[in-house]
């Protein structure tokens, strides 16, 4: 009898036992998940592992972190920053239990296409996305999967023509600015507007990345931006790029000061087809550009910071 009895008992233990685990399944596997699961990742930025055009600027808007647990929504805007700056193509970080909006966050941050692309904004011309995609479940997990406009080729054409200017056009006596003079001069004698691929979309050229400017020798406003902040970075000038609704151009730092600089609008389109020069938005101060009244040129105070 004392055995039926010990059997009874070992068997409504065993089914208590699997009645625990199947009510809180969820919870289980959740911390199962983010215990075992994480570690490979939030390891990766701390061992350096970012590649050769990862900027360690600072900015108002966004910073670059090695925190990856994040607490509140700027730490998300950090996270993004910090994957894209350091040129990933995949990354996964996981959200907090105590962060309670974490995902909600996450999903406002990657359908706010606009906000994102400011971000891209800060980061080098040859780590920004073509495309970006955020994946998460309700673990916390968040995977996110990254296209580069710039494949590795045209990085390496870009580079050596950059190198052949650089070597053309500086001189050892040169100041900053005289440098930015020589490369706004030479990007804009040596390449045009693109006037098909703004107006009428047709697009024979890559006008809208660098290698459109620097290589075939045609540009929109993204190309020519692209370009001038390739040379910038080379120079380890504080800068970024600064974008309106429908308009990017470049923010400088030198001098002391933050400047707005235009190749673009410095490049006009002549009736007569004429190559024409200017320097209407070279190096000029907020003020100077707003007294411009272009509508081309109205930009999110909240999110260019320096240029207030």
């Amino acid at each position: 009898m004392n055995n039926i009895n010990k059997k009874i008992a070992t068997l409504g233990f065993v089914l208590l036992i699997f009645g625990i685990v199947f009510l809180y399944r969820e919870n289980i596997i959740t911390f199962v998940m983010k215990t075992f699961d994480r570690s490979d990742h939030t390891v990766l930025l701390e061992k350096e592992q970012k590649n050769e055009y990862y900027l360690d600027y600072q900015f108002e808007f966004i910073k670059n972190t090695d925190s990856f647990q994040p607490q509140n929504k700027q730490d998300l805007l950090n996270i993004y920053y910090t994957i894209l700056n350091s040129g990933l193509t995949d990354f996964t970080f996981y959200c907090e239990d105590k962060y309670k909006d974490c995902i909600n966050d996450v999903i406002d941050i990657s359908n706010d296409k606009t906000l994102v692309s400011h971000i891209n904004n800060f980061v080098h011309a040859y780590n920004g996305f073509k495309s970006i995609k955020t994946e998460y479940d309700k673990l916390g997990r968040v995977d996110i999967h990254i296209t580069h406009t710039y494949s590795q080729e045209k990085i390496d054409e870009i580079n050596k023509k950059v190198e052949e200017i650089e070597k053309e056009i500086y001189q050892p006596e040169m100041s900053d600015e005289e440098k930015i003079k020589a490369v706004h001069d030479y990007i804009i004698n040596n390449s045009k507007y693109d006037s098909e691929r703004a107006d009428d979309q047709i697009a024979k050229y890559d006008s809208d990345t660098a290698y459109g400017n620097l290589i075939q020798g045609y540009g929109i406003c993204g190309g020519y931006t692209d370009s001038m902040k390739i040379f910038l970075d080379r120079l380890n000038i504080p800068n970024y790029k600064i974008a309106s609704e429908n308009h990017v151009w470049n923010l400088v730092y030198i001098n002391g000061d933050w400047y707005h600089l235009d190749l673009t609008w410095d490049d006009p389109v002549s009736q007569n087809g004429k190559d024409i020069l200017e320097y209407n938005f070279f190096l000029i101060t907020t003020e100077e550009l707003e007294n411009l009244k272009t509508n081309q040129h109205t930009f999110d105070k909240n999110v260019y910071k320096e240029a207030i």
